[in-house]
């Protein structure tokens, strides 16, 4: 079942920037200023996205000189998904279980 961790993964997902940013890390790694340049977010603003981000250990950051490197953790979004196919089994078995009213 869903935890409380994956509660707090699911909602910095929901943010539209944030999922951006997911989808493009998913294609490879990329420092701030590609991340500015790639979604039109203000560097100040991506800052705070991307601090969001590592609490919820969805990146890692990876120092390069005077860059940061943020990379993708595949793990946590495919652990997320093994809970969903979970749960879409559950309901898929229980399709036809009514409760009956009292």
């Amino acid at each position: 079942m869903l935890t409380s961790v994956d509660a707090d993964v699911i909602r910095v997902l929901g943010d539209p920037l944030r999922l951006k940013i997911v989808t493009l890390l998913a294609r490879e790694t990329l420092c701030t200023t590609h991340l500015v340049e790639e979604t039109g977010a203000k560097q100040t603003n991506l800052s705070n996205h991307m601090k969001v981000l590592r609490e919820a250990g969805i990146v890692e950051t990876e120092p390069c000189g005077r860059f940061t490197y943020y990379r993708l953790r595949p793990e946590v979004l495919a652990g997320l998904s093994a809970q969903f196919a979970e749960l879409a089994a559950l309901a898929r078995a229980a399709a036809e279980n009514k409760r009956a009213c009292p």
